[in-house]
């Protein structure tokens, strides 16, 4: 079933893009990361707060910390549709990144998805 593409952008056709379910879901995912508690209407509890994290200084105990921040946000937000397998945060010179492995509840696939936040502190 097609979705509405996140972010929201305009296909070749003139159209709102849309998504199959994996993109989809890899979308919601990327909305829980990068959404600053707070910042939804009538859901100040929703997100993570993940582009937050530019300005912290990159560390092993930024990575440590954000994993747990990850993983309970989809826990919270995502667990009637998928299940998290694995979070992994790495420390990369200027950059966060952060690997999600995941189960998707309705077929029982495993899919993994990859997001960055560009700039941390050094």
């Amino acid at each position: 079933m097609p979705h509405l593409d996140f972010p929201y952008r305009i296909d070749n056709l003139g159209r709102s893009a849309q998504t199959l379910d994996d993109g989809h879901l890899r979308d919601l995912i990327e909305q829980v990361l990068f959404t600053a508690p707070g910042e939804r209407v009538m859901r100040p509890d929703f997100g993570c707060g993940l582009a937050q994290l530019v300005f912290e200084p990159n560390s092993s105990t930024l990575a440590a910390t954000t994993q747990m921040l990850v993983q309970a946000a989809l826990l919270q937000h995502l667990s009637h549709l998928i299940a998290v397998n694995e979070v992994r945060v790495s420390a990369d010179d200027a950059a966060l990144r952060v690997h999600v492995a995941y189960t998707v509840l309705q077929d029982g696939r495993v899919q993994r998805a990859s997001f960055g936040v560009p700039g941390s502190a050094p």
